[in-house]
């Protein structure tokens, strides 16, 4: 008789590679090593999708790790054991991904003979990357489409995925559409998200939330209670409905303006944190090094967009039809049914959020789209259990929340407490 398997599909973020998921894939195999009697854990780390290759897009993402997917219950199969419960997470745009390779099972009958049990996304970008009123996230909207390719357009909902103009996040959210419909098959939805200190993907995103009670947690009254068991990440919290008396304000320049400065989070990078006197030296040049980097950066992700589009112009030249149809295709006869203006009727767009967090400084809070409203009261209506890691003390906690390499940053460490409540949290 075969033996039967669990797959759990690990899948990484953009510009990542499977290493990045190696921690996740350690503590789950630890924690359920012993406990499955007859049946087995197997881990699959999606490898297909990678580096350079996560530019190409949700969609030709997807389509890889998908067919990974498939590739693996076969050769399971053909080992003599039987995929019979499928859970899937994915960390950062590998949430997005994630989302995408079940609509493709669903949509080829995947479920028909495999459960569906976990679905876990950790600090995922869900309604894409927000603007805030700030000069680096205006040029980050402006430069992002343009600089990280297709991937790059669906990040800020610049694309025009569907036949009907709408971007691939509206498509995905849909509760019509085969993606929304996939995770409802799902027994348990869990989401991760920092509350604070996530440059890369804000909490607002990640947690598909109106708003930000944490954004300025120091200040507007929130009340925060860490989870015992797992250090790092938050139990309950709960938001006044009148935030405290501020400070006075200081006179610039004086000795109570310069105690008011905190410099808890480190100025630079880790990878650019050294120590005395190599510290002082890099400070100096800091000058000369920004605008260095800065150019390195932008030719590197521009050579980088353009093998992407080329690539993806190549991919989709080459996709001929067969029996199992590209996804895209039978969304695309399903999307010329919709009215766009009919679906901007039905749905408010601007829907007034359960609670009020107050707001002192707006800098700190996102200036949401349409569409972006549109997809956190369409995701808001699955089960979703969300929890909230919160690192206080660094400059980005975006890597530190999955360990994602702790061999070169110690301080990555702290994230293991967030993945065991994930391992824990699993029902295998």
């Amino acid at each position: 008789m075969p033996t039967p398997i669990h797959l759990l599909v690990l899948i990484h973020g953009m510009w990542g590679h499977p290493g990045h998921m190696a921690e996740l894939q350690r503590i789950a195999s630890e924690t359920y090593a012993l406990t499955l009697g007859d049946s087995k854990l197997e881990v699959l780390v999606a490898e297909t999708n990678r580096e350079a290759s996560t530019y190409d897009g949700i969609d030709w993402g997807g389509e890889r790790v998908a067919k990974e997917v498939l590739d693996k219950v076969s050769e399971l199969e053909d080992a003599g054991e039987k995929v019979t419960k499928l859970s899937v997470t994915g960390y950062s745009l590998g949430g997005l991904v994630a989302r995408y390779v079940v609509g493709i099972l669903l949509q080829q009958g995947f479920f028909d003979k495999v459960q569906p049990v976990n679905f876990n996304t950790i600090a995922t970008p869900h309604i894409g990357l927000p603007r805030y009123p700030s000069l680096i996230s205006s040029l980050a909207q402006a430069l992002g489409p343009r600089l990280l390719s297709r991937t790059g357009e669906q990040f800020f909902c610049a694309d025009k995925w569907s036949p009907n103009g709408r971007p691939i996040l509206v498509v995905m959210a849909d509760p019509d559409r085969i993606f929304y419909q996939a995770l409802t098959k799902f027994k348990h939805l869990r989401i991760y998200a920092n509350a604070i200190n996530d440059l890369t993907v804000p909490y607002v995103t990640a947690a598909i939330e109106y708003e930000d009670p944490f954004a300025e947690y120091e200040t507007n009254g929130v009340e925060i209670t860490m989870d015992e068991e797992y250090p790092y990440l938050i139990r309950n919290h709960t938001i006044s409905d009148t935030p405290p008396p501020q400070p006075e304000k200081v006179a610039i320049l004086s000795r109570d303006w310069f105690k008011s400065f905190k410099f808890r989070k480190p100025i630079v990078p880790p990878a650019l944190e050294l120590r005395f006197p190599l510290n002082i030296l890099l400070y100096t040049m800091l000058p000369l090094l920004i605008p260095t980097i800065l150019s390195i950066v932008l030719v590197k992700f521009s050579l980088d967009s353009r093998s992407s589009r080329a690539r993806v112009k190549a991919l989709e030249k080459g996709d001929t039809s067969s029996s199992t149809q590209r996804l895209f295709h039978i969304l695309a006869e399903l999307e010329q049914d919709v009215e766009g203006a009919v679906v901007d009727f039905i749905d408010d767009p601007n829907p007034t959020p359960a609670y009020r967090t107050p707001v002192i400084k707006k800098k700190e809070h996102p200036i949401l789209t349409n569409h972006q409203r549109r997809l956190i009261g369409w995701l808001n209506t699955l089960p979703l259990k969300k929890e909230f890691a919160f690192f206080p003390d660094v400059r980005n906690a975006h890597a530190m929340v999955i360990s994602r390499d702790v061999k070169r940053f110690a301080a990555h460490k702290h994230g293991e407490s967030v993945i065991r409540h994930w391992a824990d949290s699993l029902e295998i």
